[in-house]
């Protein structure tokens, strides 16, 4: 498998968000009820993160990163520092693009979503994906990659939780589980699924 493969596997499924990882789990797990919504929240969540994370390399390398002005004559300045800040402002201009689509094409899926649309300004899933991708000093066409594959890492896992709680919402639970309680316990035992991949990666 070349390395942009593996890369793609292993941020989809070793190093997943929501169950590795651990981000992301409030609209993970409140966009979860229905199948319906799920997968327009994974969708999003792909199409955001394979724009941003990528969008957000350009901006790092050539403008905040030590040395990305010495084409100015000024190699003395950094301005990684403001990194934090340039993601969340690139990322809440992308999903505010994505609301907008939503609003205009779909509006009943865009009504379903609710605030946790808005949410995805703020989602530390997908600020996660930007910030892994400067840490890691991935170039153009790995963080394009690494986008996408933690974007539809996050919409298999939510389509899946999703599938799930709808196979049990007619079965007879007891009351301390209905609702969040054994969307928890689920989202428990995915996690410890996913965490299996990790050791295929093993040597």
């Amino acid at each position: 498998m070349s390395d942009l493969g593996s890369l793609f596997i292993r941020s989809a499924f070793v190093e997943n968000l929501p169950l590795t990882q651990f981000l992301g789990l409030c609209t993970f797990l409140a966009l979860s009820r229905r199948p319906g919504t799920a997968i327009g929240l994974g969708l999003a969540v792909i199409a955001v993160m394979g724009v941003t994370v990528p969008l957000n390399h350009l901006i790092f390398q050539y403008v905040l990163a030590p040395g990305a002005w010495a084409w100015a004559g000024l190699p003395e300045i950094d301005l990684s520092y403001l990194r934090l800040l340039t993601f969340i402002g690139v990322i809440a201009a992308a999903v505010q693009l994505v609301e907008m689509i939503l609003d205009r094409s779909f509006p009943a899926l865009f009504a379903t979503f609710g605030v946790f649309l808005s949410l995805l300004a703020v989602h530390c899933a997908i600020l996660g994906g930007s910030l892994f991708m400067a840490e890691r000093n991935y170039n153009l066409v790995e963080s394009t990659v690494l986008g996408l594959g933690g974007g539809t890492g996050f919409a298999i896992a939510v389509v899946m939780l999703s599938a799930i709680r709808r196979r049990l919402a007619y079965a007879d639970l007891p009351d301390g589980l209905q609702g969040l309680g054994i969307a928890f316990i689920l989202t428990g035992m995915l996690s410890l699924g996913f965490s299996s991949f990790a050791q295929m990666t093993l040597p």
